[in-house]
């Protein structure tokens, strides 16, 4: 199949409207690992991940169910079913998956029909094609299985690396705009207003906004050309490669005396919110391995000395070194700073 060119048309309206996904969704998350894990290459963390994903799924007895059910939901270059990747994934897990077996029958049957005209369908999938409740009830298990067992392991890096990814974009669009925003997706989507665009390899497709916003979702396993749904009915989203990875968050030196000055938990959560473009308070509790309301608490801190900067996006807390953070960090504190306390 030759490759084409995507573009989404935004209005003013829509540009008010874009959204940054507030967490990992995992549904998404699922559909693009199953072209991971039968492909070959992504580098050497792709390729262990594949290793350790496949010995865990044949110990759990699931490796060949998700051969025959959930591979060929998801065929290399062709369509694959929306009703996989609920937006109700952006609440969380679970109610994903009771989204998933929800799924009105009529609608089961309509999107399998499209998949069985791009890529046929074996045989072991008639009941599902078939609209059937009790196989659409085991296709929601055998993803829940899946997911938990291929993609558990993961959990942190994927928290870690999405968590990363969202800061970035919030930082970009708080601090210059909506479309300097859009245009830092680059490389793997190009801002030429009033679209974004993007390599598509299913051939060339327009898709008008019309004033219902975008949901930005970026993804560890989507390595290659962004994902949109095909039903335009459904509320827009996009699923891109995400591009920032988060650096280290530099080691305390013995004897620190930023971690005597701050306590060694504060003064850790300075040099994470310094070491990047930002953080959200989600992604400082995961990267200091502290717990959410302690992480909020030190920043609360940390912002009422004038060591960082807070502002808030939608559902997502942006925390931003100011120069006196940064200056304490590197150890270059002017005469005129006072000393701070725990």
């Amino acid at each position: 199949m030759m490759g084409g060119l995507l573009r989404i048309v935004f209005t003013a309206e829509d540009l008010a409207r874009v959204r940054i996904a507030s967490r990992v969704d995992v549904m998404w998350e699922t559909v693009m690992s199953l072209y991971r894990l039968r492909d070959r290459g992504g580098g050497p963390d792709m390729t262990g991940w594949r290793r350790r994903a496949r010995t865990n799924l044949a110990s759990a007895g699931l490796l060949e169910p998700v051969r025959r059910t959930l591979v060929p939901l998801a065929p290399t270059g062709a369509y694959f079913p929306d009703f996989l990747t609920p937006i109700e994934a952006q609440g969380g897990f679970d109610d994903g998956i009771a989204a998933l077996v929800d799924t009105p029958r009529e609608r089961v049957r309509q999107e399998m029909t499209v998949l069985h005209a791009h890529a046929g369908l074996p045989g072991g999938l008639d009941d599902l094609a078939r609209g059937d409740q009790r196989a659409i009830r085991r296709l929601a298990d055998l993803v829940a299985g899946y997911s938990r067992t291929a993609l558990g392991p993961l959990y942190t890096t994927l928290e870690s690396v999405l968590g990363h990814e969202r800061s970035t974009l919030a930082r970009l669009l708080l601090d210059h705009g909506v479309e300097s925003m859009l245009a830092g997706l680059a490389p793997a989507l190009r801002w030429r207003p009033p679209a974004l665009e993007a390599s598509y390899p299913a051939g060339d497709r327009e898709i008008q906004l019309g004033g219902r916003g975008l949901t930005l979702i970026p993804s560890y396993f989507c390595q290659i050309t962004p994902v949109a749904l095909v039903d335009e009915r459904l509320p827009p989203v996009l699923v891109y490669p995400a591009v920032n990875r988060p650096e280290p968050v530099p080691a305390a030196a013995p004897r620190d005396s930023l971690s005597v000055l701050l306590g060694a938990t504060r003064s850790r959560i300075l040099r994470c919110i310094a070491s990047g473009m930002g953080c959200t308070t989600t992604e400082l509790a995961r990267r200091t391995g502290t717990s959410l309301s302690n992480a909020s608490q030190h920043a609360q801190v940390l912002h009422g000395a004038g060591l960082i900067t807070s502002t808030r996006h939608v559902n997502m807390m942006v925390h931003q070194i100011t120069d006196l953070g940064a200056g304490l960090v590197r150890g270059g504190r002017s005469r005129d700073e006072r000393p701070l306390s725990s």
